[in-house]
């Protein structure tokens, strides 16, 4: 029987039990609390130190790789615990902050070496954003934490750690971190990383656009940030990312691709930047319209199962949304590299798929004709996508490991300067 290469929720359970339970002077598993249909939400820790490592893995329904990666480095550590005890740490893995989101998004197991985008995207599921367990409620906010978060928050306080890891995976891109503080030579080992496993660096990436940008690859939280700055993409400094901050944590997050595109990491000057904007924004609105046509009245209002209800949500944010992000895009200072206008025409068109793809799962059982004409959408748009961008599948080895390697080069530099 195949292994998969993304573990499934059980198969993230089963294969951290059987680690636990061949290894147990250095592993111990237990619950940390439930998510909100009442799932287990598992913690794996390594270790008896007196730091605290914390590592957070399935924030994002769309985002497998992460709870690889932390088997894999758990994995590591119960072979060689002399890593830990040179760090003088706790490891622990929150193996998958969002198994709700992640059981509706399981289902596709990339076959290596050659698998299909189209095929990724025929199982694709990204919650709204208020879904997102990583997102807490701004002050004031007609809403509670999500019961991820809430347990999240709790053991955050509860370790006070001395650095956060949050392992996510683009489906398309190129890799980057971004740190709530300056690390001296975490940038360094993470370019070399990237380097030695082949996967192109994103030199100006999409998300966090009010943090410094230390190119390629680099974001850095700007030091006198306020807490209640909210950026123009719609994230919130409430986060559980910034959450730690009051500990003296510090929170890394690593980006990992699943196909790469070497376009985002040229950095030959761009010819005429306005052109550039103008150009990705009409990708961005016309397919949007192009995907407003089909979802003529009488889909948009057809019933969904419930089950199904959480892809429409979430496809018709990313619809909503579009117009504020090319206002946004109009309205911000671009690097003058080409690397950043193909990191944008690659946002320009994953947003549409993205919303193609979700809304076309949740009408098969209800308008199986506008479902169908959404699949060519996904088919066409994923073989522009691939052929525009000359699209390179990243092994699941790289993708795992350049998140494993990032996060124990981070943790000894950390750990080196007393945290």
């Amino acid at each position: 029987m195949r292994t998969p290469l993304y573990p499934a929720v059980d198969e993230l359970e089963r294969r951290a039990r059987a680690l636990a339970t061949t290894a147990p002077e250095v592993l111990r598993l237990r619950t940390v609390g439930e998510s909100r249909s009442g799932r287990p939400l598992w913690l794996l820790s390594a270790g008896r130190g007196d730091r605290q490592i914390l590592t957070v893995a399935g924030a994002h329904a769309n985002e497998p790789v992460g709870g690889a990666s932390a088997l894999r480095l758990a994995r590591l550590l119960a072979r060689r615990p002399q890593t830990l005890e040179r760090l003088g740490c706790t490891w622990h893995f929150l193996l998958c902050l969002d198994p709700d989101g992640a059981r509706l998004a399981q289902g596709w197991q990339p076959e290596e070496p050659e698998p299909s985008l189209e095929e990724c995207h025929r199982h694709f599921y990204r919650p709204a954003f208020a879904r997102q367990p990583e997102s807490l409620p701004a002050p004031g906010a007609a809403r509670d934490p999500l019961p991820e978060s809430a347990t999240l928050v709790r053991l955050l306080d509860e370790l006070r750690p001395v650095a956060q890891f949050t392992l996510h995976g683009i489906e398309v891109g190129g890799a980057f971190v971004m740190l709530t503080r300056e690390v001296p030579g975490a940038a360094r080992a993470f370019r070399e990383t990237a380097a030695r496993l082949r996967i192109p660096l994103d030199r100006h990436p999409c998300d966090g656009p009010d943090w410094h940008l230390d190119p390629p690859g680099v974001l850095l939280l700007p030091a006198d940030r306020r807490e209640g700055e909210r950026d123009p993409s719609g994230f919130v400094a409430e986060s559980t990312w910034l959450y730690p901050r009051r500990h003296g944590t510090l929170t890394a997050l690593i980006e990992a691709p699943a196909w790469c595109a070497p376009k985002v990491s040229d950095a030959r000057p761009a010819v005429a930047p306005e052109r550039e904007i103008a150009r990705v924004s009409e990708v961005l609105l016309g397919r949007t319209r192009e995907l407003a046509a089909v979802l003529d009245e009488r889909a948009s209002t057809a019933a969904v199962t419930e089950d199904l209800a959480p892809l429409r949500e979430a496809a018709r944010e990313l619809v909503d949304v579009a117009p504020s992000l090319v206002d946004t895009w109009a309205s911000e200072e671009h690097s003058p590299h080409q690397g950043h206008f193909a990191t944008l025409g690659i946002a320009a068109r994953r947003i549409p798929l993205r919303a193609a793809a979700m809304m076309r799962r949740a009408l098969a059982r209800t308008a199986p004709e506008v479902s169908d004409t959404l699949a060519n959408l996904v088919r066409e748009w994923c073989q522009e996508l691939q052929k525009s961008y000359d699209l390179r599948w990243v092994p699941v080895s790289a993708q795992t490991g350049l998140h494993v390697r990032t996060m124990i080069d981070t943790a000894r530099l950390v750990c080196a300067t007393g945290g």
